[in-house]
């Protein structure tokens, strides 16, 4: 990285959540201009002094107006976007958490970054999927059945 702007570039960290109804996951496809049109898992920066369940939490409510519970860690990916109009690098938490009320319905609370929420089915995802997620999936990442990490 010899150029003084990507010298200045920092990683970011990113929580992404795993939302589980039955065998079906909540997934968002984007409006961005990193993987425009791809299905993405709810999620966002982790802001200054926040836990990764709060910051799960917070950004699944502000996308979907959802409530979550039992949030557990899964696994941790480190994402590099250099083919992007604007490069990228983003360490990665995935969470997985379920509905803190069954009954609700995802609501697109950010028309501007989404085109829309739904539940689908893990043996039947749609496509394209968001690379970093398209990755997992491809590699035999299964949230249904990963253990949780203990944290210390």
């Amino acid at each position: 990285m010899g150029d003084r702007s990507a010298a200045s570039r920092v990683p970011r960290v990113a929580v992404v959540v795993f939302l589980l109804k039955g065998r079906a996951v909540l997934l968002g496809r984007r409006r961005s201009a990193v993987g425009d049109s791809t299905f993405a898992l709810p999620g966002g920066h982790l802001e200054f002094g926040e836990s990764f369940e709060e910051c799960a939490a917070r950004e699944v409510e502000e996308e979907t107006g959802l409530k979550i519970d039992g949030t557990e860690l899964l696994t941790v990916t480190n994402n590099v976007f250099l083919e992007e109009p604007t490069p990228a690098h983003y360490v990665t938490v995935f969470v997985r958490a379920r509905l803190a009320d069954p009954e609700q319905e995802p609501q697109n609370r950010e028309p501007d970054k989404c085109h829309g929420w739904g539940w689908y089915d893990w043996d039947s995802l749609p496509a394209p999927l968001f690379w970093p997620l398209g990755r997992m999936v491809r590699s035999g990442f299964d949230p249904f059945l990963s253990p949780s990490l203990a944290r210390s």
